[in-house]
C-alpha cells in the first residue's frame, strides 16, 4: 500500500519531468527570480560564504556570482527530475568525459577505484552518464533522506540507469559485498562532518572541517583514487576531466588524498564559482 501511495505522490514530479528543456529552463528562471529577488532563499548563507571565500572581491562581483549561482541551482534541481523521463542517449548528450582513457588504464588492470568529486555542476547526472559508458559499475555513496517518500523516490530515480546507491552508514559493508566486481565508488566529499570526526585544513580562505572517510576506504582496499574536474560550458551541458590522485593509496602519507582532493576542488570552484553549492552551510563548525 505504501509503495502504491508513493507512486501516486510521484505523478506531479513525472509530469514536471515531461516538460521539454526550453520550458523546464523557463520554469527554472521563474523559480530563480522568486528565490533570489522575492523570497531570499538562503541568501544570507550564500552571501556570507561568498564574501568569506573571496575576500578581495567587490560587492558587485559577489552579487554577480550569487545571481548566476541561483540560476544554476534551480537548473540543477529541475535537470535532476528530468532523469525520470530521459533516455540513455538523451542523457549522454548532456555530459562528456574528455579523457576516459585514464580510466581505461585502471580498468585494464582489473582494478576497482574510488571517485572523488564535489557539489559541482549536476552531480546527479554525471555518475549516470559515466555508468552508461559501460566501463565499470558505478556505485554512489549518499546520505539517507529523512523523508521516507523522498528516500524511496530519490533512490529509485538515481538507480534508473543501473547505478547502485549505498548509504554512508553501509559504505564498508557495500564495498566488501562488491569486492569481486569491477566498480567505481563515488564520494561527494565536500559536505560538513561533525567536529569530532573531521580533519581541518584551509579551504577557500577559511578553516574547514573535511571528511576522511573516502581516504580511509581507499587505503583499506588500496583502490586507485581519481578526481573529476567539472565545468559547465553552457546551460544543460557539462564536461568532465579525470585526474588520478594516486594509484597506490596505501603508500601515501596520511591526509594526502583528502588534502589533494580539496586543493583540486578549490581550484575548480575559483575557476567557475557559480556551479558550486553555495547555499550549503559548509562552515557552520569552528575549529577548537
Amino acid at each position: 500500500m505504501k509503495k502504491f501511495l508513493y507512486h501516486i505522490y510521484s505523478i506531479p514530479l513525472y509530469l514536471l519531468a515531461l516538460l521539454p528543456f526550453p520550458l523546464l529552463y523557463l520554469l527554472s528562471d521563474g523559480l530563480c527570480f522568486l528565490a533570489f529577488n522575492l523570497i531570499g532563499y538562503r541568501k544570507k548563507v550564500v552571501y556570507e560564504n561568498l564574501r568569506n571565500s573571496f575576500p578581495t572581491y567587490t560587492e558587485k562581483e559577489i552579487h554577480a556570482i550569487a545571481k548566476k549561482f541561483y540560476s544554476h541551482l534551480f537548473d540543477t534541481i529541475l535537470e535532476t527530475f528530468k532523469l525520470l523521463t530521459m533516455s540513455k542517449n538523451g542523457l549522454k548528450k548532456h555530459g562528456v568525459y574528455t579523457n576516459l582513457e585514464v580510466m581505461d588504464d585502471i580498468i585494464n588492470q582489473n582494478k576497482s577505484f574510488v571517485i572523488l568529486t564535489g557539489h559541482m555542476g549536476n552531480w546527479e547526472w554525471l555518475p549516470n552518464i559515466w555508468h552508461l559508458e559501460g566501463k565499470a559499475d558505478i556505485v554512489g555513496i549518499y546520505h539517507k533522506l529523512s523523508s521516507p517518500f523522498f528516500e524511496w523516490f530519490t533512490k529509485n530515480m538515481r538507480e534508473k540507469f543501473g547505478i547502485q546507491m549505498i548509504t554512508m552508514e553501509n559504505t564498508l559493508r557495500g564495498m566488501i559485498a562488491n569486492k569481486n566486481k569491477l566498480t567505481g565508488t563515488g564520494f561527494i566529499s565536500d559536505q560538513t562532518p561533525s567536529k569530532e570526526n573531521a580533519h581541518w585544513l584551509t579551504f577557500l580562505n577559511q578553516d574547514t572541517p573535511v571528511f576522511m572517510g573516502a581516504e580511509k576506504i581507499a587505503k583499506k582496499f588500496n583502490y586507485p583514487v581519481i578526481y573529476c574536474h567539472i565545468i559547465k560550458p553552457k546551460r544543460g551541458y557539462y564536461e568532465i576531466k579525470i585526474d588520478v590522485i594516486t594509484m597506490e593509496p596505501q603508500t601515501t602519507p596520511d591526509f594526502y588524498i583528502t588534502e589533494t582532493f580539496n586543493k583540486l576542488l578549490e581550484a575548480d570552484i575559483i575557476n567557475q564559482p557559480e556551479i558550486w553549492l553555495w547555499s550549503h552551510r559548509r562552515w557552520k563548525h569552528k575549529r577548537g
